[in-house]
């Protein structure tokens, strides 16, 4: 079974879905068939790299009046998953550098070690997900080649692989995240009950593998 999950380091859903979908896969009859491809897909292409207002500060723009009861249904779900999200800490940035350095771990085996310090990083301790130094720092912490991560970081590399993906989400219908696609069939959310994510990734009439 091939898994594509398209997500973006600036969602809260994002993180919340990837605990969901870790403990379904440790439900998993057999977890080593199950190919796993994290797709870039930026939320705020046109943000810069200096951080603004924050996450909880955009929602009440978007929101309004509901927006603190969003934000502590949001706070809340990811407190069963034993996360903690700041919304009055995350600033938006641009991410493109953090796919690219996605890309660069998934080379290396290691996208899911790279997308949970890059997560973190952002929701929880509120970092600049698109300073070079931070980007470095979480590079080394997922078990990177430093110099790897310097070049990347410095060069162009994996630029056109990003926005393949995006590309590609355009193809398969994908318009939010995170979006799951399982064998090519059209995307489903990525956020869903552990029980319903692990019936579809078992073989058999609901699932599909």
């Amino acid at each position: 079974m091939k898994l594509e999950i398209y997500a973006d380091v600036l969602c809260p859903w994002c993180y919340i879905g990837k605990r969901r979908l870790a403990a379904a896969l440790a439900m998993h009859a057999d977890r080593d068939s199950v190919e796993i491809v994290w797709r870039s897909y930026e939320l705020a292409p046109e943000e810069g790299r200096i951080p603004g207002p924050t996450a909880a500060e955009a929602m009440a723009g978007w929101w309004g009046d509901q927006a603190p009861a969003r934000i502590a249904r949001i706070r809340a779900l990811g407190s069963a998953e034993g996360l903690e999200l700041n919304l009055h800490l995350a600033r938006p940035v641009n991410t493109f550098d953090a796919h690219r350095l996605c890309k660069l771990a998934a080379d290396r085996g290691r996208a899911d070690q790279m997308m949970e310090p890059l997560l973190h990083a952002y929701h929880t301790q509120g970092l600049n997900v698109a300073d070079p130094q931070v980007l470095q720092r979480l590079g080394g912490e997922a078990g990177l080649d430093t110099d790897e991560v310097h070049a990347v970081l410095t060069g162009d590399d994996y630029a056109e692989q990003v926005r393949a993906d995006r590309r590609r989400a355009a193809e398969h219908g994908v318009t939010g995240v995170p979006s799951l696609v399982i064998n090519g069939r059209p995307p489903i959310s990525g956020v869903q009950p552990v029980a319903d994510l692990h019936r579809l990734l078992e073989p058999g009439p609901t699932g599909h593998a």
